[in-house]
């Protein structure tokens, strides 16, 4: 029997049934169009994750302040202790293979423009921050050298606050006041969009000299971080143990005392949230494919009832010289044929979910190649694993007992 000619039968055999064929692939389409859809979802969640995380900056480690320990041995978040100063970061910028550092002070306070009022993040920073963290202003320019030194009373917006303050005139050149300063806006920065973790809207802030948010809006002379750019990806691991050398030293610490900071290297996060994400996508796939596997079950139940049912059938073929691989193929292609339509189907309908959440929902979503030739490689085994049973059981039937079945 041609390969043609068992198509050819094993299609008439389904379409002779097509309420019983649609019902058996409904739990392959299930099946398949759930681990399309979760793996589009992880996947695009990890890219969106990853693409925010390198908008901060490329080779970028942050300094952060230590911890407090109470006499109870309880820890306090990270930050606790104000152990970052402004001195530092010059310090570091003289580290070889260090590009660009800027220190940060990051707080809220009360935006004043016109009739407008809000609360918004003021981020102090140094001059040196556009470069960081590859962030230029779009319109006027970033402050100076000089406006630092001066302490001087001028800010760059984020692009969201442009929009909200000066919603249909020039920002350059308005005055804002940030808890009742007056400050003349010299720039607008360039739109970055949201932030990972809670960082939530980046062009949500305003930058003023670091020298100015310390003296004339905080009160204080220490710093909230230390940003800072390495030259070469291979220098990160060097010059982290440089920064940490030499903040130990500054901050005169013994060799048995613990830092009093935190270095964290931009690429172990994007790994830590790689490999978070994987394991997330991993978890809901298995999920999914217990639809699969539910599928393939109603397949064999489908299969040995046709057997059953088609037992005269094989007696016939058999008395005329179909061979007992004619019979196995027969069954065989028809499971495969059902199982593969199923995953075809389910494909159309995961990549058609995930468009309608990431429409919805707003979240990223990738359908990528891999997903669609898994799901159609796991569609086509579940055929054939779940098939192999009911066609032997239908090649193995004695003839003359197959044409006696009525």
């Amino acid at each position: 029997m041609s390969p043609r000619d068992t198509l050819r039968v094993a299609l008439r055999a389904l379409v002779a049934n097509p309420l019983r064929a649609v019902l058996t692939t409904l739990g392959i389409i299930i099946g398949v169009a759930a681990v399309i859809a979760t793996v589009s979802i992880g996947t695009g969640a990890a890219v969106s994750i990853q693409r925010q995380i390198t908008s901060l900056g490329t080779n970028l480690l942050t300094v952060f302040p230590g911890r407090q320990q109470t006499p109870f041995g309880i820890s306090a978040g990270v930050g606790s202790i104000q152990s970052l100063k402004s001195e530092n970061a010059e310090a570091i910028a003289a580290l070889p293979g260090v590009e660009a550092v800027t220190a940060e002070l990051s707080r809220s306070a009360q935006i004043v423009a016109g009739t407008q009022n809000d609360n918004v993040r003021v981020q102090g920073v140094m001059p040196s921050f556009p470069a960081v963290r590859n962030w230029p202003a779009t319109q006027g320019s970033f402050f100076t050298d000089e406006d630092m030194r001066s302490r001087a009373r001028v800010a760059v917006i984020g692009a969201t606050v442009a929009k909200t303050f000066f919603p249909e005139t020039d920002p350059v050149g308005q005055t804002v006041r940030i808890n009742r300063v007056p400050f003349t806006v010299v720039g607008v920065m360039q739109t970055k969009g949201a932030g990972p973790g809670p960082a939530g809207d980046q062009d949500n802030a305003v930058f003023v000299p670091l020298t100015t948010a310390q003296r004339r809006l905080f009160g204080t002379t220490s710093v909230g971080t230390i940003s800072i750019k390495v030259r070469e990806a291979d220098q990160m691991s060097a010059v982290m143990e440089e920064v940490r050398g030499l903040l130990r030293e500054a901050h005169d610490l013994r060799d048995a005392a613990a830092d009093d900071f935190t270095i964290r290297n931009q690429a172990d996060l994007v790994q830590t949230f790689q490999s978070t994400m994987r394991t997330i996508t991993m978890l809901l796939s298995g999920v999914a494919g217990i639809s699969l596997l539910v599928g393939g079950i109603g397949i064999m139940n489908i299969m040995l009832v046709s057997v059953t049912e088609r037992i005269r059938e094989i007696g016939i073929r058999k008395a005329v010289g179909g061979t007992r691989r004619d019979i196995l193929l027969q069954f065989l292609v028809e499971a495969v044929m059902l199982s593969s339509v199923g995953g075809a189907l389910g494909i159309a309908v995961g990549a058609l979910a995930a468009r309608s959440i990431s429409a919805v929902a707003g979240w990223s979503t990738i359908v990528t190649i891999q997903s669609v030739l898994l799901a159609s490689g796991v569609a086509a085994s579940v055929g054939i694993f779940f098939g192999l049973y009911p066609a032997q059981r239908a090649a193995s039937l004695d003839p003359i007992t197959a044409l006696r079945h009525e």
